[in-house]
């Protein structure tokens, strides 16, 4: 059990599920609505670690426990502090807990009810895809406060159109699920009731294609959006031929012609 010290419970503020092949994590401060203590991140730092390695594990599944996906960093916590390098070290580790959800070899998926607030939002932002809830809410509203929502800015704005992302950024509005879709910010919004269910068959598709394949586009994916178009070409058409030398590649393509082959087509 990991001490929560500004709930002053004892808790497991990280769960950790793994079901054919997915690792569910949840967020587990419901009475701080699953606020990014320091415990908090570095329970989420020491099992993205684990993760990363873990050859069992095809997909991974970030939710939160009771009302809300995550309000953010915990504003309690940070309000004990008044020290500017207590505060550099605490955003440097969330930016190194978001990193490293890019760096899973793997597909994250954001299953998001309730809020998804500034860091929170963040968060969202950094899966590499989400699901919401009908009732879910966003928002980067730390300006409300004063405090201008850099570091998840530097998600959100890789994530939904620039003017979209300085709008929630400089009104501190909240936007609904919906207009989180329209936005690019979540893949599909469900029914409340359907949410786990529909998170989870995204996941299971993505555990019956071929891991190889997977990992290396998700390496590839990023990569190539940070170069050059004619230097994404050339990375990727390298990629693409490692991929075809694959064994699963070679068989996956092998029994698609060998099935048109049998139904007679061209």
């Amino acid at each position: 059990m990991i001490s929560d010290p500004v709930s002053n419970v004892s808790e497991e503020i990280l769960l950790r599920s793994d079901q054919d092949g997915v690792a569910t994590l949840r967020l587990n401060r419901p009475s701080r609505f699953n606020a990014l203590s320091e415990a908090m991140l570095g329970a989420l730092q020491r099992e993205l670690v684990e993760l990363k390695d873990d050859q069992t594990i095809r997909c991974v599944v970030l939710g939160g426990s009771g009302p809300a996906f995550c309000a953010g960093h915990d504003l309690v916590e940070m309000n004990g502090h008044a020290e500017e390098d207590y505060f550099q070290r605490l955003f440097a580790q969330c930016s190194e807990v978001m990193q490293a959800i890019r760096a899973l070899p793997v597909p994250v998926i954001a299953e998001v009810h309730g809020i998804a607030t500034a860091a929170g939002c963040q968060l969202v932002a950094t899966c590499d895809m989400a699901v919401a809830g009908r009732a879910a809410r966003f928002a980067v509203s730390g300006v409300n406060l004063g405090l201008f929502c850099s570091t998840p800015a530097v998600a959100l704005s890789r994530n939904i159109p620039p003017k979209a992302a300085f709008d929630m950024l400089t009104t501190g509005r909240f936007i609904d699920a919906d207009e989180a879709l329209a936005l690019g910010l979540v893949n599909a919004v469900v029914d409340d009731a359907a949410l786990s269910a529909s998170v989870a068959a995204k996941a299971a598709v993505i555990c019956s294609k071929s891991p190889e394949a997977i990992r290396l586009g998700k390496q590839m994916f990023y990569a190539q959006a940070a170069l050059p178009l004619a230097d994404a070409y050339r990375y990727a058409a390298d990629v693409m031929a490692c991929n075809m030398m694959s064994t699963d590649a070679r068989q996956g393509i092998e029994a698609f012609l060998t099935k048109r082959k049998v139904l007679g087509a061209v």
